[in-house]
């Protein structure tokens, strides 16, 4: 009796499964045609694909000289000038012939030549540089030719899981698409350039791709695809572009001759721990807490103070030094921003002027010589404007290494970037301060880099 009524049971649940699918089906017909099943980003990329260029560039190199042990007659020693052949992608932005790339993929380039999609070919002159964010603006001349080009998104405008297409000449294939989704839209990973904020993707990017367009499914730019994450050198699905919005500043200020200088906020920061947030009563890690504010500073004037945890610029969130880096490389000098913080347990929105970081103290560059551990290295007085060409996202008195001679004893122990903190457990807080000591003798130096601190002891 009761396997039956177990397959009465059985029974019943299948036609009611059947009644629904068959609802299911009323209210969702299949395709009736071929017409129906097509699904395809043709009309897509044969809208954007005229706008992405081929980029080859020609870099001539001086050989080493060569040593042979028994030479042919009329066999030169030096190995002569070698040219050097690189190849990438860019993307036209404007009707007259202003491209878009990488500035690692024309750096030092005596030749740069570009390729259309319809296979036309341009010499292309530089127009602007900048490689702290890895940017580069090209020029072709189409003797009034109006170019077909992208017009940029608003990278902020994107979702993680949006559809987008990436575009470029990957190991000179000519003209390649891919397609992927959106897997981050405020990735932070260092070592690529100086923002460290990328639009991640999933969408197959291969060395020669770099300079080319990452495109939403409305045909605009939202990012330049810059890098890669793998292990074989070949596309593993982790993709990076530098947003839209870094783009956009590129191009407005590299077109005018001018210089992206991030604003001075005139606060130091350091980015909120699980410990941290405890002791600041937060409900979860979050944000960059204030550690000092600067008398007469943007921030200062703003209202903020020591202990606020910075949350919010201009309504985009800050999570990490990465996220502020970026919001202010978008945004420009002598604008008011709203800036969110948390305060004692409460939101609190303060109005925020943006100014130049100023160059105060004097830099008092000098090159350090003789016989001690500095020799061969050029340093300056920290200032705002200093740490803003320096990247750093705060600033504090002291001493920066602004470039080291290759070969000096000093390239031993520092590098570019680094910050000369203490001599013989001393704290060195100026040039002048740092070569008074060295005078005295150098028995340990204290370096700070990348946010570590190490001590070298000297005999």
């Amino acid at each position: 009796m009761s396997r039956r009524m177990n397959w009465v049971a059985t029974l019943v649940a299948f036609f009611t499964l059947a009644a629904a699918f068959a609802g299911v089906a009323e209210a969702q017909p299949l395709p009736n045609s071929r017409d129906a099943l097509q699904f395809s980003y043709a009309p897509l990329v044969k809208k954007v694909s005229p706008a992405v260029v081929n980029i080859y560039t020609a870099t001539t190199t001086r050989a080493p000289q060569r040593r042979l042990p028994f030479p042919f007659p009329g066999m030169p020693q030096d190995g002569g000038n070698r040219v050097q052949n690189s190849l990438g992608s860019g993307v036209l932005v404007k009707a007259d012939g202003l491209i878009v790339t990488n500035a690692h993929v024309v750096r030092g380039a005596d030749e740069i030549r570009v390729v259309l999609s319809d296979r036309r070919e341009y010499d292309a002159k530089l127009v602007t540089q900048d490689d702290r964010y890895d940017l580069a603006l090209l020029r072709i001349d189409g003797a009034g030719e109006k170019f077909p080009f992208l017009e940029l998104r608003d990278s902020d405008s994107i979702e993680v899981g949006d559809i987008v297409l990436a575009i470029g000449n990957p190991f000179g294939l000519s003209q390649t698409v891919t397609h992927g989704i959106v897997s981050a839209v405020a990735r932070s990973t260092g070592g690529v350039n100086d923002s460290s904020f990328f639009v991640q993707t999933d969408a197959a990017i291969n060395p020669g791709n770099s300079g080319g367009a990452l495109v939403s499914l409305d045909g605009r730019l939202i990012g330049i695809n810059t890098a890669i994450y793998s292990q074989t050198g070949g596309s593993v699905g982790i993709g990076f572009a530098t947003p839209s919005n870094i783009v956009s500043r590129i191009i407005e200020i590299g077109t005018s001759g001018g210089r992206l200088v991030r604003p001075w906020l005139g606060i130091s920061m350091q980015s909120v721990t699980a410990e941290l947030a405890t002791a600041l009563s937060l409900p979860r890690p979050v944000g960059l807490v204030v550690k000092d504010v600067f008398a007469g500073g943007p921030g200062e004037r703003a209202g903020i103070k020591r202990n606020d945890v910075i949350v919010a610029l201009r309504e985009q969130p800050i999570d990490d030094e990465a996220s502020m880096r970026f919001r202010l490389a978008t945004l420009s000098v002598g604008e008011t921003v709203p800036i969110k913080v948390i305060r004692a347990g409460k939101e609190v929105t303060l109005q925020l002027p943006l100014s130049a970081p100023p160059e105060n103290p004097p830099r008092e560059k000098s090159v350090l010589e003789g016989r001690q551990p500095l020799s061969g290295a050029t340093v300056v007085n920290l200032s705002p404007a200093v740490a803003e060409e320096m990247g750093l996202i705060e600033w504090k008195p002291g001493v920066a290494v602004v470039e080291v001679k290759g070969g000096s004893y000093a390239a031993r122990f520092i590098r570019q970037g680094d910050m000369v903190i203490a001599i013989n457990g001393q704290e060195v807080k100026s040039v002048a301060d740092l070569k008074k000591r060295i005078e005295a003798g150098v028995s340990s130096m204290s370096i700070a880099r990348e946010g570590m601190v190490s001590t070298i002891q000297f005999r």
